[in-house]
């Protein structure tokens, strides 16, 4: 991993045969492509603590992380990051996600497009 990479933590949220998926806002990098929650880590931060903190502060939802899913390093147009993602599940299932996230049974993933580097960790939930 490169020192400039940016480090993200990614939260894989599932429940039941769904899994938690936002798609990106316009005038954003990757504006239009599908993600799981997350975001930098900040100083001193775990990837575990950044995963539960970004997916609460996107989704509304509060996560238990339970185990290390991959760790991926990619170069986009707008810089090298390194993603760790991080499956959780919800600690209440009932609550609706806020937009523009919600849940999408794991067989049809396939029906969404997400960035490049999301390829390997789609592949073990499908």
């Amino acid at each position: 991993m490169s020192s400039a990479a940016r480090r993200i933590a990614i939260a894989v949220v599932r429940h039941e045969g769904q899994v938690l998926i936002g798609q990106r806002p316009a005038g954003v990098p990757l504006a239009g492509l599908w993600e799981f929650p997350g975001g930098k880590l900040q100083p001193g931060e775990s990837v575990e603590a950044a995963a539960v903190r970004e997916c609460l502060e996107e989704t509304g939802l509060e996560v238990l992380p339970e185990s290390h899913l991959a760790d991926i390093s990619d170069q986009y147009a707008h810089g090298a990051v390194h993603l760790t993602f991080i499956a959780c599940r919800p600690l209440d299932p009932a609550q609706t996600p806020a937009a523009p996230f919600r849940w999408v049974p794991l067989a049809e993933l396939r029906d969404y497009e997400f960035p490049e580097a999301n390829g390997s960790v789609l592949a073990m939930l499908r």
